[in-house]
């Protein structure tokens, strides 16, 4: 039924969690997981406005983090025995990045974790898991 799902992670402990329900989700279909991360690229939009770090000291520290984030997730699979691959991405709208890597990996469902913003900036921003939801082609699993 499900052969390879994309799981992903922004590093936070429900994210985590996310990726260890995946592994037990995966392990029995025999699928294999893809764990993706997203950053968000250097803003040019206020270049006027005073920078602690240059352009390539944010894309260096963000890189580290983002890869921390892919070897914790990717350590859970390994550890539990689910072949698993990475992928980072960057971009403005998480949302679209991992429907685009969910297209670009064929996986046949994404697991993810809900983050529930809840009042006003449910209303303003909304999450990202409800985005993907809203947009994607294939099932999303929402793990609480």
């Amino acid at each position: 039924m499900f052969k390879r799902i994309l799981v992903p992670t922004d590093g936070s402990e429900m994210s985590l969690k996310a990726v260890e329900g995946a592994v037990r989700f995966a392990k029995p279909l025999g699928a294999s997981i893809v764990v993706t991360t997203v950053s968000e690229p250097y803003s040019y939009t206020n270049l006027s406005e005073y920078r602690p770090e240059s352009i390539e000291q944010y894309d260096e520290r963000v890189t580290t983090q983002a890869q921390e984030r892919l070897d914790a997730a990717k350590a859970l699979c390994d550890q539990m025995g689910v072949a698993a691959s990475t992928s980072m991405v960057k971009s403005f709208s998480p949302a679209e990045a991992i429907i685009d890597q969910a297209k670009r990996h064929d996986c046949d469902i994404v697991f993810m974790a809900s983050h529930g913003r809840k009042g006003l900036a449910a209303v303003l921003i909304g999450s990202e898991t409800q985005k993907v939801l809203t947009n994607s082609h294939i099932p999303v699993m929402v793990y609480r």
